[in-house]
């Protein structure tokens, strides 16, 4: 029998009972959705990489990983983006095809390098001479050669919140694209054995709802590829245009198709390249939080209930800033439902505060709810990227369940973390 809301007056969340969830698995708890995920990855294949030739797409991991979710994204036939030594050795654990690995970071350690090396990732994307001096020597001991992109500032204003901009000028990622800079970089690249410079990286920030960021820097990037080829006779052979495509947390959010980027980048790049007698490089996508952020919820059971009069009335869960610190970080905005009252009606407003020891520890301000008893179950929406992510122990609060569900079923992907857990490497 397919569960309904209406019927259960709970809310229910790809097939399965919500109120059930967590009493079989226990809050705070995250919930992902399998049927979401693929069905995101399926929308890349068609609407990207089967629709343009030369194009590649890769899940940016640090929205959201686990074994099982490498696993999937392999299974769906996408590529993986990893940005330090703890995601790359996920990646292996998982079974991951090593090729289909690109690595990311702006300060990667030897042994990372070494790590990144002696694993024969696919694409090594170089952030500085740091990097790219210390790959180069270490592909020469092991008599190997390494396939590299330059990550570049195309030095363009994206407007989200400035922790998750990343293309300004002013940035610590990148290269910069000062003549005098980047044609060192690039002549230096060219003329080491150990390593294959393959073309260029940008990304220009997250959470983003207009294509105008992309689409300024391609124009940077296309023009870059020109001059190069005539001041240095290098044929850039990929371009990577990363990810960013915003998605849909709170009601006024306006959350944009995948074709919206991608059909706009990839004209954009067939005209320029056309306009300057360029050949078209291979073109990658790295989405994350798109592929993963509507497939996540986060059920929380509600404790206090404490009123101000005049002022506010404050809702505490046993959850926050711990396995959610967006919006400590970057005053992040969401959704939430009561999920055993799901059918009731709004009556007044509140404000869902974490269990920290933070003022600071507030998850949503002024949420519509119906009237509210301790015990009840609140389902926090959009929070599949960046919460499991960037989950921490702070006040000692042991780190959340992960549950798949998929086609009404529901399986443990992430055991709950124990208290035991909290002092298993203490001394």
């Amino acid at each position: 029998m397919t569960l309904n809301h209406l019927d259960t007056g709970h809310f229910i969340f790809e097939g399965c009972d919500t109120v059930a969830l967590a009493e079989k698995y226990g809050t705070p708890l995250y919930v992902v959705s399998e049927t979401r995920i693929k069905d995101r990855c399926r929308q890349i294949r068609e609407d990207f990489l089967d629709k343009y030739p030369k194009t590649r797409a890769a899940f940016a991991s640090k929205a959201f990983q686990t074994l099982e979710m490498c696993r999937i994204i392999d299974k769906e036939g996408l590529d993986l983006d990893v940005v330090s030594g703890g995601e790359l050795y996920t990646a292996i654990k998982a079974g991951f095809p090593m090729e289909k690995i690109i690595f990311h970071g702006n300060n990667k350690t030897w042994d990372e390098i070494r790590m990144a090396v002696d694993y024969q990732v696919g694409r090594i994307v170089v952030d500085n001479d740091y990097e790219l001096s210390a790959i180069n020597r270490y592909a020469a001991e092991k008599k190997t050669t390494v396939d590299i992109l330059f990550r570049v500032t195309p030095g363009v204003d994206s407007h989200t919140h400035k922790f998750i901009s990343t293309g300004h000028l002013d940035s610590k990622f990148g290269i910069p694209l000062d003549p005098r800079v980047r044609n060192g970089y690039i002549e230096k690249a060219m003329s080491m054995s150990n390593v294959k410079l393959k073309g260029f990286h940008f990304h220009v920030g997250s959470q983003l709802f207009k294509n105008t960021s992309h689409l300024a820097a391609i124009d940077i990037l296309i023009k870059l590829i020109r001059d190069v080829k005539e001041e240095l006779s290098f044929a850039t052979m990929e371009l990577n245009v990363g990810g960013g495509f915003g998605i849909r947390y709170i009601e006024e959010d306006e959350a944009m198709s995948l074709t919206y980027f991608t059909d706009a980048m990839m004209q954009r790049i067939y005209s320029k390249c056309k306009a300057y007698g360029l050949e078209i490089p291979q073109v990658t996508i790295e989405p994350g939080r798109w592929i993963v952020g509507e497939a996540g919820i986060t059920l929380y059971t509600i404790g206090s209930i404490k009123e101000i009069p005049d002022v506010r009335t404050y809702v505490g869960i046993d959850g926050g800033m711990p396995d959610n610190p967006r919006p400590a970080l970057y005053d992040a905005k969401y959704d939430a439902v009561i999920a055993n009252k799901y059918t009731q009606q709004k009556s007044k407003k509140v404000t869902i505060a974490g269990k920290c020891c933070e003022s600071g520890d507030i998850l949503i301000h002024d949420l519509s709810v119906p009237e509210l008893e301790s015990g009840d179950i609140l389902a926090v929406l959009s929070t599949g990227a960046y919460n499991y992510s960037m989950a921490s122990n702070y006040n000692r609060i042991p780190r959340p369940a992960v549950v798949m569900v998929d086609e009404g079923k529901d399986r443990l992907s992430v055991k709950r973390e124990t208290y035991e857990d909290l002092i298993a490497r203490e001394i």
